[in-house]
């Protein structure tokens, strides 16, 4: 029952991570034109299972769900809806329309809500004055109309990127999942607080680094990385409860060093370097945790590591927004600071139901919770990571 659980928990986990896609649009008087970037994940959602689908199939689901006016009249597409050069992991496309005049022009986006309801369209819009603005397509906010003189579309504030900031951490279940092994590895508030701690130093510092243009991650790579780091957080605590430490660690070391072997052989999509670094460092951090009597300050610097991953992973969105140079301060403040408020939020939301168990004398003991939880904890960590590291 409980492997039922877990594949069906996992299915609809990884159907469900954060779905993002991204636009950068350009108005030149009374004409507009759209560049669509979705990620590949998004896109197979348009295919069918085990066939990602065709240009012609995603140029049609974006013309009928993209689109612009002026005032109250709609804006003619021009021509056909045209893929475009992307970077790997993506898949863009291009539209164009003529609207009746250069007043009041809107921005129209659907895509995507109706599959995904928490779904977000991040938009980079230039307007005819060159001024570059920020705006977020929400399932309850599909037009960027125009506001103020002249009908100038209005700058996404900071409190819009604290808001993505939350949504990124309540939208994404793998995230969610790592700050529940967080909490179950922290036997006091000392020990949670040190891992909350190294975790927030971590992506906090990747944050900044890779959108700033210092570090370039492969969000290809950063996906399944994560994954591990979920599986991870549970391994530790089955090799503590089982006091079988090297047993956990050779069997995380050698189904990573299988998965690099295959790689060799031409399967795969991680780096056989990176499949061994990882199991080199996963073996290490699993053996050292179930030796050391009081792991916590271990864990500030694991969490730590893992915090870097987990950052990357938050920034490989931001990346395609190209953020303006004037505003990345203001914008990368704002993003973080949600992330912070959403992972606290989990956090005690957590301890808030163990609490409220506890007092109605309906809580189960501890090692029940842990063995169960991270049981769950690896068998999701690993069909994410094997998922994303060979689809």
């Amino acid at each position: 029952m409980l492997a039922v659980v877990l594949l069906v928990t996992a299915s609809v986990a990884h159907a469900h991570t954060k779905s993002e896609t991204y636009i950068v649009a350009q108005i030149l008087g009374s004409s507009v034109r759209v560049t669509f970037t979705l990620p590949v994940v998004e896109a197979n959602r348009l295919g069918t299972p085990g066939a990602p689908p065709s240009d012609e199939r995603i140029a049609s689901y974006l013309a009928a769900h993209v689109g612009a006016s002026s005032g109250r009249a709609a804006c003619r597409r021009i021509g056909a809806v045209r893929p475009g050069a992307a970077t790997a992991q993506f898949r863009r496309f291009q539209l164009a329309f003529q609207c009746p005049s250069a007043a009041d022009i809107a921005l129209h986006s659907s895509a995507f809500f109706e599959l995904v309801p928490s779904h977000l369209t991040l938009a980079q819009i230039e307007t005819s004055g060159g001024e570059l603005i920020e705006q977020l397509f929400t399932k309850d906010h599909q037009t960027v109309a125009g506001e103020g003189r002249g009908g100038a579309l209005q700058n996404a504030g900071f409190l819009q990127y604290v808001q993505l900031g939350i949504m990124h951490i309540f939208t994404g279940v793998d995230h969610m999942s790592f700050l529940l092994g967080l909490v179950l590895l922290s036997r006091r508030v000392r020990d949670l607080a040190f891992v909350i701690t190294g975790f927030t130093l971590g992506h906090s510092a990747t944050l900044a680094l890779a959108v700033t243009g210092v570090i370039r991650p492969h969000a290809e790579f950063i996906d399944a990385l994560v994954a591990l780091t979920i599986a991870l957080v549970g391994a530790e605590n089955v090799a503590v409860a089982s006091g079988r430490p090297q047993t956990v660690a050779a069997g995380v070391g050698s189904a990573l060093l299988v998965m690099a072997i295959l790689h060799m052989a031409g399967w795969g999509l991680l780096p056989t370097t990176l499949l061994l670094g990882a199991g080199i460092f996963s073996c290490s951090y699993l053996l050292m945790s179930s030796y050391i009597h009081d792991a916590a300050r271990l864990r500030l610097v694991v969490t730590l590591v893992f915090g870097l991953i987990h950052g990357f992973g938050f920034a490989s969105d931001l990346l395609e927004m190209k953020l303006p140079t004037h505003r990345l301060a203001e914008l990368l403040v704002g993003f973080n600071l949600g992330v912070e408020i959403g992972q606290l939020a989990v956090v005690f939301a957590l301890l808030g139901v163990v609490a409220l168990l506890a007092r109605a004398r309906l809580s189960l003991p501890r090692p029940i919770v842990v063995d169960v939880g991270s049981a769950a904890l690896v068998g999701i960590g690993t069909f994410w990571f094997i998922s994303r590291s060979f689809i």
